[in-house]
C-alpha cells in the first residue's frame, strides 16, 4: 500500500518515462493507460532491461543496456543520482538472506548482495534480481506461454537460484561500489513520523528517534494526509492552562499559562497506537471559559470500526439489524455522528457511537466536531 500511494501521489506517467529514460520501458496491455497496477507488477518487463537498470546501484546511478557480445556497443543512462543510488543500495543490502539473520549462520565468507524480488499479477513471472560489488544478476522463472505458476513466486522460486549464482561467481575484488557515500548522502538522526531533524532541546516532541539516510540535506518529508490535506504528522504550538493541562484559544487566558509543542501521529496510524499514545498526541479539550478556536482542525479525526467500502450484515437467524459501534480515534471533544448526512447521535471524547442500521443499501457515516474535522466512510448494509 505505501508503494501504491508513492506511485499515486508521484503519477503512473511520470513514473513510467523516468524508468524508460533509464532503459526499462514497459509494456502495458494494447490500449490501457499508466496507472497504479504497474507498480504492482501489473506491466511487462524484460529480464535484460531490469538487470541494465538495476546496474546503476553500483555504477552512481547510472544504468547500461546489457551487452550479449564484446563487440556491442555501450549505451549507458542516468537513471538517478548517485547519491540516491548509494542509499537504495545500502538499504537492499542491509537486508540479510533468508534464513541467514546475524545471530543465526556465519556469513562472513559470503559475498554481500543488494537483493530485491518480485513477483507479477495471477503468479506468471517470479523475479530476483541481486548485486554484489562486482557483479549484477537476474534470474526470472516462469512458463513460456504466460500461464500462472499458483503459489510459485520471488521469494521462494527464484530468490534461492539467485544466491547459488551469487555464490558461484569468483570473489575477485571490485571498486564498483564505494563502501563510503557520497558528499550528497549523510546520515541523521530523526524523529519518526514527524519527518523532523531530531532536537535534543524537544525531546517530549519526538515520538521516535531512528537513524535515517539523508540525500542534500533534505529529510524526507512526511506524506500529508489524503482525507484533511494537512501534513498527517508535525509538531502544533499550543498554550495551556498550567494548572489543569487544558487548551487556551487565542484571546483566553488563565493564571499560570505555558507554552507546549504538540506533536502528532499520522491519522492513519491512530488505530494501532496504545491508549497512552493517542492521549499524548490528541489535542487537549478547551478549558471551559475559552472559545473554539481553528486549531481544532488539527483533530485529525479517524472513524474506528469499520473500513471504508465494508458491507455488513445482521446475524444469520436473528431478526435484529445490523449494528455498529464506532469511535472517532483524534477527537477530544464532541463528536456528531451522521448517517448519511441526517444527525443520528452525539458522543464525547473516546465513547462510541452504536447505531443499528434498519435500512439495508449503501450508507454514509460522517463523524464531526463542532469546529469542522471530520472523517467518513461508505459502507454498505446487507438484507
Amino acid at each position: 500500500m505505501p508503494a501504491v500511494d508513492l506511485l499515486d501521489r508521484v503519477g503512473p506517467a511520470r513514473f513510467m518515462a523516468r524508468l524508460a529514460n533509464g532503459g526499462v520501458d514497459l509494456q502495458l496491455p494494447r490500449g490501457a493507460e499508466p496507472n497504479l497496477s504497474i507498480i504492482l507488477g501489473g506491466a511487462g518487463a524484460r529480464l535484460e532491461e531490469l538487470v541494465g537498470a538495476y546496474t546503476a546501484f553500483n555504477r552512481a546511478g547510472v544504468a547500461a543496456r546489457v551487452r550479449l557480445m564484446q563487440d556491442d556497443a555501450l549505451i549507458e543512462r542516468r537513471l538517478m543520482s548517485d547519491g540516491a543510488a548509494w542509499i537504495v543500495r545500502a538499504i537492499l543490502e542491509a537486508n540479510p538472506r533468508p534464513g541467514y539473520a546475524s545471530d543465526t549462520f556465519d556469513t562472513s565468507g559470503k559475498p554481500r548482495v543488494a537483493w530485491k524480488t518480485g513477483t507479477s499479477y495471477g503468479y506468471r513471472d517470479a523475479w530476483a534480481i541481486g548485486a554484489t560489488r562486482r557483479y549484477t544478476l537476474g534470474v526470472w522463472i516462469g512458463r513460456p506461454d504466460g500461464t500462472p505458476m499458483p503459489g510459485q513466486y520471488g521469494a521462494v522460486t527464484a530468490l534461492p537460484l539467485l544466491f547459488q549464482a551469487v555464490d558461484s561467481l569468483p570473489r575477485a575484488p571490485s571498486n564498483l561500489f564505494a563502501d563510503t557515500a557520497p558528499r550528497s548522502v549523510s546520515q541523521v538522526d530523526i524523529c519518526w513520523p514527524l519527518g523532523l531533524a531530531y532536537d535534543p532541546a524537544k525531546v517530549q516532541v519526538c515520538h521516535e528517534k531512528r537513524s535515517a539516510w539523508v540525500l542534500n540535506g533534505v529529510i524526507p518529508a512526511t506524506l500529508p494526509d489524503r482525507d484533511s490535506g494537512n501534513w498527517s504528522a508535525a509538531t502544533v504550538p499550543i498554550r495551556v492552562d498550567a494548572m489543569t493541562g487544558r487548551r487556551l484559544s487565542a484571546d483566553c487566558h488563565a493564571a499560570q499559562e505555558r507554552d507546549v509543542d504538540l506533536a502528532r501521529w499520522p491519522a492513519l496510524a491512530y488505530p494501532w497506537l496504545s491508549p497512552a499514545e493517542r492521549r499524548r498526541a490528541s489535542l487537549p479539550p478547551l478549558a471551559p471559559q475559552c472559545a473554539a478556536d481553528a486549531l481544532e482542525r488539527y483533530a485529525n479525526v479517524r472513524i474506528d470500526g469499520i473500513g471504508n467500502g465494508a458491507a455488513i450484515a445482521r446475524a444469520p437467524g436473528s431478526e435484529k439489524p445490523a449494528q455498529l459501534s464506532l469511535k472517532a480515534l483524534g477527537a477530544s471533544g464532541t463528536v456528531l455522528w451522521l448517517i448519511n448526512g441526517k444527525l443520528e447521535g452525539e458522543t464525547s471524547g473516546a465513547h462510541a457511537f452504536v447505531h443499528a442500521f434498519a435500512e439495508t443499501g449503501p450508507q454514509t457515516i460522517t463523524a464531526l466536531t463542532p469546529a469542522g474535522a471530520y472523517s467518513q466512510v461508505d459502507i454498505r448494509v446487507l438484507r
